[in-house]
């Protein structure tokens, strides 16, 4: 990198006493409780999209985020454009407003956009407008030209516009007001013109209004946004009538932890969107605040239990992609393809089985998935060359029933990621199953045991017709048990060195009818162990099955 010097620190610490030091906040450790939540998709984000939203595609975006339960919505800049202003009267004319549900309005502090505004509220219940204008140095110096009083005066004059429309409205409004570019200003002079605006307006603990404290661009480290939040919290006049709003953007990438800290700073009402999306690098985005909180026992108060649905909607209407590691809703960021995580995925699954957990620890997983609508067969365990024996065998048990033998686990997972290998791909769970079931079950070639009887007399013997090849046989041979008088003949008639050294069966619970699984490993003269399986409604058929797999699978 070159030229770094052409940069500053370019930010602005709040004055601060020794009597009353800032940052308080840090000895918090968590949001104890959920924000006003405010939607700004249908305005800040729609206005950042290649091709906007036109009017059945917004209409559809409000009625989704009315569904997750966002009580604030912002829906547009009804002076900015024609499409912009039928948007909100289609909202009102057609009632289409919930009733528990505030729309929010953009205005610039200018005469006839302050006009045309308050025109497309008509009939509106109930409405939020939000008044702003830039105060940052850059801005005041670079766009403006205008000094701190002018500016100002720009917002005290909107503020009384406001004021004078507002006492001839029918409906129920409140008042927000956002010195632009904060995180750019000088915080006496945030607090100044804020106080300025708020004397205009003289809110009541009845009759609230909204400051809004916008990370307009990101310049600073979120700690020292936290602080400047904290200082307008605990110096903005009427304190009781105000309510502290954020609105961060994401150039820095810190948008989420701006957020985090400014609540615990003071503040408590966030305006953002679904997934981020926004000017340049985007809005903060709500989902992840949302089950961030969730994440640590707090409830949001909005609905992403079925987080996927959303992200479908979401990309149907913005034309945009949700990133495949966007935290929570990202097709992959609950996926485990590592051996290590999946082993640990699985054995912490298990440990809830067995322990009945109230609490949610399973590594590696910060959130359960089945929260949000994630299925763990196709969202978690994901297979490919870097898979597990672990991840492997639990995506075998908890999809489709079977509770293979930990040593065998692994031989099938060296199989499954043998295959993953030479195909250069990930494997679906289908695909693993069907690996599983043509390599490992009933697998009758060369040989198979077509039939066998048994008998007591004078101890236990069998006599089994056997094809090899394309001829049968009839073999003969006694043993402790019915599988160890059939792996005898076999034996003595085949010419066969091993001996069983695993044997393990259980009921199919899933995609069968209550079947019987049985699992063989025999180990032969030169130390080598080869697996195999077996099903059947008899579970000593299963059993054979399962052995004569285990013999033919020493030829693969």
């Amino acid at each position: 990198m070159k030229h770094a010097e052409k940069y500053t620190v370019n930010y602005f610490l709040p004055p601060q006493s020794p009597e009353k030091p800032l940052g308080k906040w840090m000895k918090k450790d968590h949001v104890e409780k959920p924000p006003i939540w405010c939607s700004v998709d249908l305005r800040d984000g729609n206005q950042s999209l290649m091709i906007p939203m036109n009017l059945e595609e917004k209409l559809e975006f409000f009625k989704l985020l009315c569904k997750i339960g966002f009580k604030e919505i912002e829906v547009g800049f009804p002076a900015a454009s024609d499409t912009e202003y039928q948007f909100l009267r289609t909202l009102i004319e057609q009632d289409l407003i919930p009733e528990d549900v505030t729309v929010q309005v953009l205005t610039q502090a200018r005469e006839h956009i302050i006009e045309k505004t308050f025109a497309a509220l008509e009939g509106c219940r109930r409405a939020i407008v939000h008044l702003y204008n830039s105060t940052s140095v850059a801005q005041r110096e670079q766009v403006f030209r205008k000094s701190k009083e002018e500016i100002i005066g720009i917002a005290v004059e909107g503020a009384e516009l406001f004021r004078r429309h507002a006492e001839k409205f029918p409906g129920d409004l409140r008042f927000e007001y956002s010195p632009e570019s904060f995180t750019g200003t000088e915080p006496e002079f945030a607090l100044e013109i804020c106080n300025a605006v708020l004397d205009v307006w003289k809110p009541t603990p009845e009759k609230k209004v909204i400051i809004n404290l916008p990370v307009t661009v990101e310049l600073s480290m979120p700690h020292v946004y936290a602080n400047q939040v904290e200082y307008m919290c605990g110096n903005l006049k009427y304190r009781d009538s105000v309510i502290v709003s954020l609105h961060p953007h994401n150039d820095r990438g810190c948008a989420v932890a701006d957020t985090e800290m400014a609540l615990l700073a003071g503040a408590e009402r966030v305006e953002g969107t679904l997934f981020g999306n926004g000017e340049r690098t985007g809005n903060v985005d709500i989902i992840t605040l949302a089950l961030n909180m969730y994440s640590q026992g707090v409830e949001p108060g909005l609905d992403f239990t079925n987080l996927p649905a959303v992200t479908e909607q979401y990309e149907e209407v913005t034309r945009m992609h949700v990133g495949e590691r966007q935290p929570y809703s990202g097709a992959l960021v609950f996926a485990a393809f590592s051996g290590s995580h999946q082993d640990a995925i699985a054995k912490g699954m298990k440990w809830r089985e067995e322990k009945s957990c109230a609490h949610w620890t399973v590594p590696y997983l910060p959130l359960d998935p089945a929260d949000v609508g994630r299925e763990y067969q196709t969202d978690v365990i994901r297979i490919n060359s870097q898979s597990g024996k672990g991840g492997i065998g639990y995506l075998l048990e908890r999809c489709y029933g079977y509770n293979l033998p930990p040593k065998m686990r692994e031989d099938v997972g060296y199989t499954i990621k043998g295959v993953s290998d030479r195909l250069h791909k990930e494997l679906t769970p289908d695909e693993v199953a069907d690996i599983f079931r043509s390599r490992y079950i009933n697998y009758f070639t060369p040989i198979d045991v077509v039939e066998a009887h048994f008998s007591q007399v004078g101890g236990l013997s069998t006599v089994i017709t056997v094809q090899v090849g394309d001829k049968r046989h009839i073999f003969k041979a006694a043993g402790n048990g019915r599988l160890d008088a059939i792996s005898n003949a076999l034996k003595a008639n085949l010419g066969l060195d091993y001996e069983l050294v695993t044997y393990n069966e259980h009921a199919l619970q899933q995609g069968s009818n209550a079947q019987a699984i049985a699992y063989v490993a025999i180990r032969y003269g030169d130390g080598k162990i080869s697996w195999g399986a077996g099903t059947h409604d008899d579970i000593m058929a299963a059993s054979v099955n399962a052995l004569v797999s285990a013999i033919n699978r020493r030829q693969l």
